[in-house]
């Protein structure tokens, strides 16, 4: 379907990857991972004839179709929305406007007919007749109403341009489907429809995402880049890091014999088949696994920040009380209203919303960075909180090192008791010396991670702490928090870090609360909840 020969990628000395072939089959959807830098996108940008290598070859089988999401939001803001779906079939697309030019003219020739001839045979073939009523029903899968159909797509608000830009990837069923960041700006209801067609989709998708639970959910096989290699490995994302981390364990023990573990990859891969047995989409991912030979297990050369956050003292029985708090954003309409609940030890809450800035202000007013409408709320005087904001520029103005960033928020002032932490997330030797002014999102992120594991709080209040990190980094998070003895609040729009961490679950809405102490899966699908919360945001 799709071969890649001897392709090699350099950006002068430094060298992405080199002497890369690659199949990938129809029915299969890959998912593409790799630490930040790696070339991820980059290698998409190659499938897709963006940019060209600087050695080797994509082929695409003739007559076949290749469709890619795009990244650019605007460019088709001066197009109606319909159209601009319809335009994901490009051939199709040309034809439709070829056609129309024929017809607009004023006289109109034999060679006219005969080319128009032509076209219409070729426009019945691509079932053209049919093309606006699909793109309709896309659209309307997607939850964007009919209503929005003529508009112009600059028109819409930044989560319905990213649904239409969707469609227009998925119009016509294309052989191959690339798509970087898909998730990306989707509220959750949208992300789990994905899935589900992605998941019944029978060609070849490639996808580079930061979402686990969605590339556990799609994916049937991972894409490693990695020391300047890739390679395919059968199975999703969490099979890969289990296993890859499941070999590295086995590498460094020089005691255990060839045949013990032989066996226990052998039992690995048969714990990890039937839980695969037991999800949405399973079927595709278990073949995968059944032919999975062992020798494909690999350890991984990935390095993962070491995060570990302790308590200072336990918090006491008074956490936090909100009672009837409300906020009204400029345009005098409610983010959020009717907010009332109590916090108790154990907690671990994880805040939703379709709104995303309601949760970014809810999260701000509770860290006294912006005073709420209406109510009140009290933390409790035994409480030592955490915070990491979704927004963290001012954090980082003043031009000094690591270092020196990290001491100003330490009682203990050693060097070295400093760079421990910072090692932690991965900070050593000259890195340590960087000035806080050039780091990237995820450096920063990782920064901010350290001065938390400093603080030894009692409470964290996390808002969307995944933002900017790459995989590994979002994984050892992930772990960090799952063994916190605290109290958490976290708003994130990754449903694995959620799912794994949260036990119970708030919806914020602009007229009250939805409230339940369960995991997110079981209250994204149970019935009572959907129809609780459509009657929150539509009264």
């Amino acid at each position: 379907m799709l071969s890649v020969s001897n392709v090699s990628l350099r950006f002068g000395k430094r060298v992405l990857f080199e002497e890369v072939n690659l199949k990938y089959s129809s029915g299969n959807c890959y998912g593409i991972i790799g630490a930040n830098g790696a070339g991820k996108s980059t290698f998409l940008k190659i499938l897709s004839g963006e940019i060209d290598p600087n050695t080797g070859s994509v082929d695409l089988e003739p007559g076949k179709r290749m469709a890619v999401l795009s990244q650019n939001h605007f460019a088709f803001d001066e197009m109606p929305v319909l159209q601009t779906v319809i335009r994901g079939h490009q051939k199709l697309w040309e034809i439709m406007e070829e056609k129309d030019m024929l017809y607009a003219k004023e006289y109109f020739s034999e060679d006219d007919g005969m080319r128009a001839s032509t076209l219409e045979g070729e426009f019945a073939e691509m079932d053209g007749w049919n093309a606006e009523s699909d793109a309709a029903n896309l659209l309307g899968s997607l939850g964007i109403l009919e209503q929005f159909h003529g508009y112009l797509v600059k028109d819409l608000d930044g989560n319905q341009k990213v649904r239409v830009l969707l469609a227009q990837a998925l119009f016509g069923n294309p052989d191959v489907l690339l798509m970087d960041e898909p998730t990306n700006d989707l509220d959750v209801d949208t992300i789990r429809w994905l899935e589900d067609f992605l998941a019944n989709f029978e060609n070849t998708v490639l996808v580079v995402s930061h979402d686990r639970h969605f590339l556990d959910n799609v994916c049937t096989h991972v894409c490693d880049i990695d020391f300047r290699k890739i390679q395919i490995f059968s199975g999703n994302y969490t099979f890969w890091y289990q296993s890859s981390q499941l070999a590295l364990r086995q590498r460094s023990d020089q005691n255990k014999k060839s045949e013990d573990k032989k066996k226990e990859l052998l039992e690995f891969i048969a714990r990890f088949s039937a839980n695969v047995a037991k999800s949405r989409q399973a079927t595709a991912r278990k073949k995968m696994l059944e032919k999975l030979n062992i020798e494909d297990i690999q350890p991984s050369t990935r390095k993962y920040p070491g995060i570990i956050i302790k308590q200072n003292r336990e918090v006491g029985d008074q956490i936090l009380t909100l009672e009837n708090l409300s906020l009204k954003a400029e345009s005098g309409e409610y983010l959020f209203s009717k907010v009332s609940f109590t916090i108790r030890k154990g907690d671990k809450i994880a805040f939703v919303s379709r709104n995303t800035l309601a949760l970014n202000m809810l999260f701000k007013v509770l860290w006294a960075e912006a005073k709420p409408s209406g109510g009140k709320f009290q933390w409790g005087v035994t409480v030592t909180m955490g915070h990491l904001p979704n927004e963290n520029e001012k954090y980082f103005i003043d031009k000094i090192n690591l270092v020196d960033w990290l001491r100003q928020y330490s009682v203990e002032k050693d060097e070295t008791y400093i760079r421990g932490f910072l090692g932690r997330m991965l900070f050593s030797g000259e890195e340590t010396q960087k000035l806080c002014t050039v780091l990237s999102g995820g450096e920063k992120v990782r920064c901010m991670l350290s001065k938390l594991m400093m603080e030894n709080p009692n409470v964290l209040l996390l808002d969307e702490p995944t933002n900017h990190l790459d995989l590994e980094s979002i994984q050892a998070l992930n772990n960090g928090l799952l063994d916190y003895a605290g109290v958490i609040l976290v708003h994130s729009h990754d449903q694995e870090f959620i799912n794994t961490i949260a036990n119970r679950i708030i919806e914020i809405t602009p007229n009250g609360i939805v409230d339940k102490y369960m995991s997110y899966e079981e209250f994204a699908e149970d019935q009572q909840i959907k129809d609780r919360k459509t009657e929150l945001y539509q009264s």
